[in-house]
């Protein structure tokens, strides 16, 4: 077999957790980091290298000063971007971000042409949307991390009010403060969540989840969460590289899905070797259309910021 190697382009806290979870799990046998900050980015490889060598894992990880040398990875993923502040909306930081993602992703698409591409930058819709502009890639091959993020966050505040139990939960939609939580296809022991909770109750788990990000934000004050963004997006590399065919909500371009086209939103999607293989299409209540399509048009009017920029 091919060696199978992963690239992750901005070695922040994201980038940095990804490539330690992604490495002591040994899913692939190499992985590439790169980012503008070249002493920092060898450290970090150095660090997980030595971190794993206890192990005896075979998996080795390397940092990339030249774009050339950044080539033939099977899956890229991009967390490369300013952070959010906690006085920035993700939206403040769309043109820089789109700018840093259109440049990052000429070079990709030179010297990775059949690679997999999942975006992790904020604001994240737009960013995979400037992602698939710039490369030309068929939407099944770009994508984003955000509804499994956001999902887990749900779960974790629904188990706040109920107890360790077992929690699915799923939110769609753009990845922002109009993201929608799916109350009937949340399921606690495979019982919906409405049945257990008040209105009350699933009001204030909706809220929190939607400034779950933003919390740890004010707390921090310096910078955004990590370990939560990088788990999420480990899930999608391990469906990827295992072939597992996960069902996982994630933000790819639409083409008449839901009824919508020409615009990226999370919606649920099967995760294979291939990428996206399926857009599932769930059947949303009146009230959930109607916030599906406020998500959406949030994200159409950042798209029509950056259409024409770049």
């Amino acid at each position: 077999m091919n060696k199978r190697r992963v690239g992750i382009v901005g070695v922040g806290n994201v980038g940095s957790s990804i490539a330690y979870k992604l490495a002591f799990q040994e899913l692939c046998d190499e992985i590439l980091l790169k980012d503008i900050r070249e002493d920092f980015t060898k450290a970090i490889a150095l660090d997980i290298s030595q971190a794993i060598s206890y192990k005896n894992i075979k998996t080795t990880i390397k940092a990339i000063s030249l774009d050339e040398d950044f080539k033939d990875c099977d899956i890229v993923v991009i967390t490369a971007g300013i952070a959010r502040k906690p006085d920035m909306s993700r939206d403040d930081l769309l043109f820089t971000n789109a700018n840093i993602m259109n440049s990052i992703v000429k070079n990709i698409a030179k010297y990775n042409p059949n690679s997999i591409l999942i975006v992790v930058s904020n604001p994240l819709d737009a960013m995979v949307y400037q992602a698939l502009k710039t490369s030309n890639f068929p939407r099944e091959k770009v994508f984003g991390m955000a509804g499994i993020l956001d999902s887990s966050r749900m779960s974790y505040f629904i188990k706040e009010k109920i107890g360790n139990k077992n929690v699915e939960a799923m939110v769609l939609g753009g990845h922002g403060d109009d993201m929608v939580p799916l109350i009937k296809h949340t399921k606690v022991d495979n019982i919906a969540l409405d049945e257990l909770l008040d209105e009350n109750e699933i009001e204030d788990i909706v809220e929190k989840t939607r400034k779950g990000g933003l919390q740890i934000v004010e707390l921090l004050k310096t910078g955004s969460a990590y370990f939560a963004p990088a788990q999420s997006t480990f899930l999608m590399l391990e469906s990827i590289l295992k072939d597992k065919k996960t069902i996982y909500p994630c933000a790819v371009l639409l083409d008449g899905e839901y009824g919508y086209s020409n615009v990226v939103t999370g919606v649920p999607v099967v995760l294979g070797k291939n990428g996206v293989e399926k857009i599932v299409e769930l059947e949303l209540t009146n009230k959930e259309k109607d916030e599906f399509a406020k998500s959406v048009n949030s994200v159409k009017n950042l798209i029509d910021k950056i259409k024409d920029k770049f």
